[in-house]
């Protein structure tokens, strides 16, 4: 095995558990995920980290994917611990393997940076939504400021393979309004205590209109 794969498979779990746990992130998290209700679908569910922040008597039923099988085992685990009946699967966002019309809330915090086709991804989410559904999101993405983008642009190349592919410098509620959701801002800012080039947030709600 190459330091590169061992990396991958050992270490990258572990750093996205640690970064995506930051108090600052945490508090954001804690604002977003109760809005969810109905049949609820997360993008990216491994680790099991936004399970806390959900309303479980606003929630009929939870369903969720992620590629990685560490993180995969975090998240049903914090499932059985709350004795939830959840649907929790291997998958990627390119191709979610849940029938159209079948959710009324996806979330999606912190995984969009790391897809491979983000645009398709979008396009899935939204396939999956009920018609009237919400998309709930929450991502880090390109910076506002000139001058913080480009340096993103420079250290994006070495950032991913740290980091499990994480892009720096795709955009968020642009991309998700793109994907054909009406979209209602809730926020955007620097996460306190944090590089500028790593912190730009941006979170809010994406409505499916029509079918």
């Amino acid at each position: 095995m190459s330091l590169g794969e061992w990396w991958g498979r050992h270490g990258v779990p572990r750093v996205i558990k640690f970064a995506c746990g930051m108090p600052a992130i945490m508090k954001r998290r804690s604002r977003i995920v109760p809005l969810a209700n109905g049949h609820v679908f997360e993008l990216g569910c491994g680790g099991g980290i936004n399970q806390q922040f959900y309303n479980p008597d606003a929630i009929d039923s939870y369903a969720g994917i992620d590629p990685d099988p560490t993180l995969l085992e975090y998240a049903r685990a914090e499932a059985q611990k709350k004795g939830w009946n959840v649907d929790i699967r291997s998958g990627i966002g390119e191709d979610i393997p849940f029938d159209d019309n079948s959710f009324d809330t996806v979330v999606c915090t912190y995984t969009m940076c790391s897809v491979q086709d983000q645009a398709q991804v979008i396009r899935e989410m939204r396939r999956i939504l009920k018609p009237g559904g919400k998309l709930l999101f929450l991502e880090h993405g390109r910076a506002p400021d000139a001058d913080v983008a480009r340096f993103q642009e420079r250290i994006e190349p070495y950032w991913k393979p740290f980091a499990g592919g994480c892009h720096l410098t795709r955009p968020v509620t642009e991309a998700v309004r793109a994907g054909g959701f009406v979209v209602e801002p809730m926020g955007a800012t620097y996460l306190p205590k944090t590089p500028k080039s790593l912190g730009w947030n941006e979170w809010g709600m994406g409505i499916k209109a029509g079918g």
